[in-house]
């Protein structure tokens, strides 16, 4: 991969986490360079950036990870995404991670081509959530 989509891949995750850039904002960002979508891992503590060429990047994520939930509460996800959406004076990425992780989310997958994320637990169950309108 080359070094300018890795600095951005890096400055987009790290938007994430102080809160400078907004999701709209860091997939803007990351589809304007020509990636497809990334994963975040949280049992490993790593997010992964995938191009369509086959090339990916593994950074390892600024927060400390929370203890996994073992049962996956798909409706307390969808809850926890719906408080991301609305961006309030109360949220913080870091906060989401920690909140998701104790409803049993394992990690998550942004496919750019799909146009959905798909969070899953530890046993395979999954919420997906189809990116607004």
């Amino acid at each position: 991969m080359d070094a300018e989509r890795i600095v951005l891949a890096r400055e987009c995750l790290e938007a994430a986490h102080t809160g400078s850039l907004n999701f709209p904002a860091i997939i803007g960002r990351l589809v304007n360079a020509g990636f497809e979508g990334y994963l975040v891992d949280y049992r490993c503590g790593t997010q992964s950036y995938y191009l369509p060429d086959g090339d990916s990047i593994t950074l390892p994520l600024p927060h400390a990870a929370s203890t996994i939930s073992p049962a996956f509460d798909a409706a307390a996800v969808e809850r926890l995404i719906r408080w991301a959406q609305a961006d309030g004076p109360d949220y913080s990425y870091p906060a989401f991670c920690d909140r998701v992780m104790a409803a049993g989310c394992a990690g998550y997958l942004v496919t750019f081509l799909g146009r959905r994320v798909v969070y899953y637990g530890r046993t395979g169950d999954m919420h997906v959530e189809h990116f607004p309108g």
